[in-house]
């Protein structure tokens, strides 16, 4: 049982980065894009961002059940990193749906500042809550965890625009633009390698830390039968709208 949940703990890990590092990546690169071809960008990203952050939830909520006496040592050692990692998720979520909610010449540019710079943000802070959690939450600035910040911030630009470019393959807006599937797996490993590494890392502290057998069995009995749909769930989402017409209400 205890290999059980820690697989699938690491699978909700590495799959969050590699299914939320696009869309992350996109709005990094978001300002560097001509102004045509920005709403392309959001659109093609935009019905994934809830489907990517549901990966975060369960792994949070798993985190607490599976793990119960990591969760002090979490908050307690992270705590500056918690907040700025929920602080540029909530600024990203809402530049995503501000920016098209307004008029002026000056209001869907503002946004676009925002979720640039709140998606680096989210990148170089998720960096250095890696390099926190394989040292073993110490304290104070650590300028390994900002140079892996960049590293996974490059990571997610790089999955970003994979992904962009396989998405919006024909669009006349987006320059060099093609249809490479096998190209977007690879990215997703890229974005994906961060994560790997930690828990690769951790892995002796994390079976230590696990809770009680009876816990994870009665974890088990609720969690598991929720599994399937919530991976149907997110095959019905890439299926969905990985193909066809992009939304047009961002």
């Amino acid at each position: 049982m205890d290999t059980l949940w820690y697989v699938i703990f690491a699978l909700l890990f590495a799959g969050y980065f590699a299914l939320e590092g696009f869309t992350i990546g996109v709005g990094i690169l978001l300002r560097l894009r001509p102004h045509a071809a920005r709403d392309l960008q959001v659109a093609a990203i935009a019905p994934f961002v809830l489907a990517g952050e549901v990966w975060l939830v369960a792994l949070a909520g798993l985190l607490f059940g599976v793990f119960p006496l990591l969760e002090g040592d979490l908050l307690s050692g992270m705590y500056p990193l918690v907040v700025a990692l929920l602080l540029a998720w909530i600024l990203r979520d809402a530049a995503l749906w501000f920016r098209r909610r307004g008029d002026g010449p000056r209001w869907r540019p503002a946004w676009d500042v925002v979720l640039s710079a709140a998606s680096l943000a989210l990148a170089i802070v998720w960096g250095m809550v890696l390099v926190a959690i394989m040292r073993g939450f110490p304290g104070g600035f650590d300028p390994l965890g900002v140079a892996a910040g960049v590293g996974v911030a490059l990571a997610y630009a790089f999955h970003g625009w994979t992904f962009a470019t396989w998405r919006l393959a024909g669009h006349p807006a987006v320059d060099g633009a093609s249809r490479r599937g096998r190209a977007v797996w690879l990215s997703a490993l890229v974005a994906a390698a961060p994560a790997l590494l930690t828990l690769a890392v951790v892995t002796p502290s994390l079976l230590d830390h696990m809770a009680p057998s009876a816990t994870l069995n009665v974890i088990g009995f609720m969690v598991l039968p929720l599994t399937p749909v919530m991976i149907g769930a997110q095959v019905w989402v890439w299926r969905t709208f990985s193909r066809g017409p992009l939304p047009s209400f961002f």
